[in-house]
């Protein structure tokens, strides 16, 4: 080689030298989809959010805190999205312990995971068709002589909190069932060897080990969960209990054609989601120190 090309090597041999070689480039695709679909969306957003239509480049930030009307919607989402998220990590533990035992495994699975192929909108008219003041639910009771008129099962929080539950419910649990049928089942006979009962070994072998991934699951779930919008306008009450933020950020774009605003809201909500999910995965470590031992194989 010569003195030249060894002041100045190719750019293959430079690229190389950082690290960057031909498997490295294969994830430029990925890099690029994602600048240009959430990136570059969010950059966008967040520079419209400081053009408002008048005052200072803060002004729909001022307006959106001072207006209760608006910054309501931070409360009541929360106490839809913070409950429905809770209950469906909850359940999803003692269900996916009992079905990686199961031999009918894949059958169970297809079963509760079926609300996802559903989707919002035809799970909402579902339960309308079953709990409306019209639904089977109340003919049913109504015919029998339980109750002498429908019960409002839905089309307030309640109805908006079962729709919200069976729609995340699915992708909960499918992520705490992967978390619990990679721990090792030879730790639970062993402790069991030992004398441990079932709820000593949970507490001290299978909840230290997927407390980390289940505060993963919580943080992915709270955020499908407070992002809601269908649920909360077709079984809730979007002028009242579940005027979620979502509605709020719809109501500015497509009813006042305030973009700016509108904008100025999706950015309120990607912080309180943010503040919340980095919170919680600094707060995990707290759970469990050790290592993420225990897996199979």
């Amino acid at each position: 080689m010569t003195m030249a090309a060894m002041e100045n090597p190719p750019l293959r041999l430079r690229l190389a030298a950082m690290g960057v070689d031909n498997v490295t480039l294969l994830v430029l695709p990925a890099v690029l989809f994602v600048l240009a679909l959430f990136v570059y969306p969010f950059f966008y957003g967040l520079a419209l959010s400081v053009e408002p239509l008048e005052g200072a480049w803060y002004a729909n930030y001022v307006k959106f805190f001072t207006d209760p009307f608006l910054y309501d919607t931070i409360g009541k989402t929360l106490r839809l999205a913070v409950p429905v998220t809770l209950l469906c990590v909850f359940l999803s533990i003692p269900i996916a312990l009992r079905v990686r035992h199961m031999r009918n495994q894949r059958l169970l699975t297809t079963i509760l995971v079926l609300p996802i192929t559903l989707g919002t909108v035809l799970i909402a008219e579902g339960l309308l068709n079953y709990l409306g003041p019209q639904g089977w639910l109340n003919r049913t009771l109504i015919a029998i002589g339980l109750i002498g008129g429908p019960l409002q099962l839905v089309h307030n929080y309640w109805g908006a909190f079962l729709g919200l539950l069976i729609a995340i419910f699915p992708f909960t649990f499918l992520l705490t069932l992967s978390y619990v049928t990679g721990i090792d089942p030879a730790l639970e006979q062993a402790a069991s060897t030992l004398g441990a009962r079932p709820w000593a070994r949970f507490r001290h072998i299978l909840l230290p080990l997927l407390a980390q991934g289940l505060t993963v699951n919580f943080c992915l779930s709270f955020v499908q969960a407070f992002s809601v919008f269908p649920t909360a306008v077709l079984l809730g009450s979007p002028a009242g209990s579940t005027r979620v933020i979502s509605i709020a950020a719809y109501t500015a774009a497509y009813e006042a054609y305030d973009y700016s605003l509108a904008s100025t809201i999706a950015m309120i909500m990607a912080g309180v989601q943010l503040l919340i999910v980095a919170a919680l995965l600094s707060a995990r470590g707290l759970l469990y120190r050790g290592p993420m031992g225990g897996a199979k194989g």
